[in-house]
């Protein structure tokens, strides 16, 4: 699985679970992924595709600060955000 899409996979987890809602009041989780090593030209995270400001920005970051950031490594990773929802099956 690519770094891509293993942040997009979390982010539909967190979406389906309600964290991107605008009335969740929920702590919004980290974008991290176990994957903690910087591109070559040290732009952002290979894993979770935040920059270094945003990464030690994360801890004291408000509600809103976080989407923010969700939204700028979403948009680094070439992916929707917030996710689009998966369609059920029919059962």
């Amino acid at each position: 699985m690519s770094a891509t899409e293993a942040i997009a996979a979390r982010a539909q987890l967190l979406s389906a679970a309600g964290y991107f809602d605008a009335n969740s009041d929920e702590v919004i989780p980290s974008p991290c992924i176990s994957v903690c090593r910087m591109t070559d030209d040290r732009s952002r995270c290979e894993g979770c595709f935040r920059t270094i400001p945003e990464i030690r920005a994360w801890a004291l970051a408000d509600s809103a600060e976080r989407l923010a950031i969700w939204a700028r490594l979403a948009q680094r990773a070439g992916m929707p955000f917030p996710p689009e929802a998966v369609a059920k099956e029919p059962t």
